[in-house]
């Protein structure tokens, strides 16, 4: 034994001899790159990414396929949905009630829509709607928990969506279907 205590004093050495030439990690370069990387599905789009249901009647089934059983059919188009994953031409969506299925991707928008508060459904409040993206603006609407609207843009703190004619901004904690500080252009 006592002849390998030369040789690990002599690959320790090496060792520390490498590394205080080496730099500590990966060039900046390379750590931009990587905290830029996004999960991107086969499509090639953002996982997970928000869209919107097209239609009045849309299916939600157990599996990707119509050989799937339906758990759940969706009657209100427009309705935001988050997808979470996909397998062909089918998209394993999320509502804003925690539901998951999986739906054909012809029934999906990428039009941006959003839920207002639905966490405080059935609770006697109401949400503002402000005439510009600041807390000192004029309310111009109030709209209760679980109303769906358009989203037209995103600056990371508010949205400026529309809710059956009447339009404003919202703080965007209190929006489900966009990500906090997520920027979104109309």
């Amino acid at each position: 034994m006592p002849a390998l205590t030369p040789l690990r004093s002599l690959v320790a050495a090496a060792l520390c001899a490498l590394a205080a030439i080496l730099p500590a990690g990966p060039p900046a370069a390379a750590q931009t790159a990587a905290a830029q990387d996004v999960a991107r599905g086969p499509s090639g789009l953002q996982l997970p990414r928000f869209v919107s249901l097209k239609s009045g009647r849309v299916n939600s089934r157990i599996g990707p396929g119509l050989n799937y059983a339906v758990d759940w059919m969706y009657l209100k188009p427009g309705l935001p949905m988050e997808i979470i994953q996909e397998y062909d031409n089918w998209r394993r969506v999320r509502d804003s009630d925690g539901a998951e299925g999986w739906i054909n991707q012809s029934l999906l928008s990428g039009k941006r829509t959003g839920i207002v508060a639905p966490w405080q459904r059935g609770k006697d409040v109401a949400m503002e709607l402000r005439s510009e993206p600041a807390d000192t603006a004029t309310v111009v609407a109030k709209v209760e928990p679980g109303v769906v609207g358009t989203i037209r843009i995103c600056n990371g703190t508010w949205c400026e969506m529309s809710f059956d004619g009447n339009r404003g901004w919202i703080s965007q904690s209190l929006v489900w279907g966009a990500y906090p500080g997520e920027y979104i252009q109309d």
